[in-house]
């Protein structure tokens, strides 16, 4: 990395800090983070996550299980630490994957155009006529329910959008100077492609996609909740609150808990990927 491009991201995080909204956001996904990678070293999978014990079902929060226990007397809060690494797994996984593939579908649609990119857009338009989560629904009602089928269904409903906005983004640069300088001396399509034009495009496709784990979560926790993604007894957010809803008259806390953890989850990335967006603008530098 050269000194220019040091000094560009130093600039992008001297404006990043000064918004405190965004830093507050950050604090929250990291310690969501932490608490993800920890949990595997407090407590054991078999014996606090999964194994029943309906002697101590439906506890308050108490000193040794600080959030209460669930239905069948398993630690809340030991699920919900476990849950993170599977929803934020899946966020991650989701986003990246449709990232690589929608945006090499959109870059090569944007730079090569004419009929290609018409066939190209017009096969993304026909998945983007069906709503997303209806979509991610058709999928795993024929694949079945499961994590893997689960990541392949948001994949699919999610590649479409990033199509669409790699060719957005592609369609003004491919005409810039520094694309024809590059042209001119014989480089090839593909370098140009991936070395000049992504590189320029990676300050929307930051923010879109710190914006979109968010939404991927939310849109796991509603499959798992409809019974359509994560199957019980593994833990998962929104599996839990479908668990806890029987006996949210009872013990409200099993559904109150796994829902704060998403809203905090939600509210880190939105707030991350609004400052994102306020210090990769280049119409913010000044």
């Amino acid at each position: 990395m050269n000194k220019t491009s040091t000094s560009q991201w130093y600039q992008v995080w001297v404006r990043f800090r000064k918004n405190k909204s965004a830093i507050l956001g950050m604090v929250i996904f990291i310690l969501l983070v932490i608490i993800a990678l920890i949990s595997p070293m407090i407590y054991d999978y078999n014996t606090d996550i999964v194994t029943q014990n309906l002697r101590n079902r439906l506890q308050p929060p108490t000193s040794e299980h600080p959030l209460g226990t669930d239905a069948f007397g398993r630690d809340v809060f030991a699920r919900i630490a476990y849950g993170a690494r599977v929803s934020l797994l899946i966020g991650f996984i989701v986003v990246g994957a449709s990232l690589v593939i929608g945006g090499f579908i959109g870059a090569i649609a944007g730079y090569f155009g004419g009929i290609l990119d018409n066939v190209l857009m017009r096969i993304m338009d026909i998945f983007l006529a069906i709503p997303q989560i209806l979509l991610a629904i058709a999928v795993v009602a024929a694949l079945g329910p499961g994590i893997t089928n689960l990541i392949i269904a948001l994949t699919i409903s999610m590649i479409p959008a990033y199509a669409r906005l790699l060719r957005s983004l592609i369609l003004p640069l491919k005409d810039a100077e520094y694309v024809e300088a590059a042209k001119a001396s014989g480089t090839n399509i593909w370098k140009i492609i991936f070395g000049h034009l992504l590189p320029n495009a990676m300050g929307p496709l930051i923010v879109n996609s710190t914006l979109a784990v968010g939404k991927t979560i939310v849109s796991a926790a509603g499959m798992s909740f409809l019974g359509l993604g994560i199957s019980p007894p593994n833990p998962e957010w929104g599996a839990m609150l479908s668990e806890g809803k029987e006996y949210i008259r009872y013990a409200p806390n099993l559904v109150l808990y796994p829902g704060m953890a998403i809203m905090l989850a939600v509210l880190s990335l939105n707030l991350l990927g609004d400052g994102l967006n306020d210090a990769l603008d280049p119409r913010l530098k000044q």
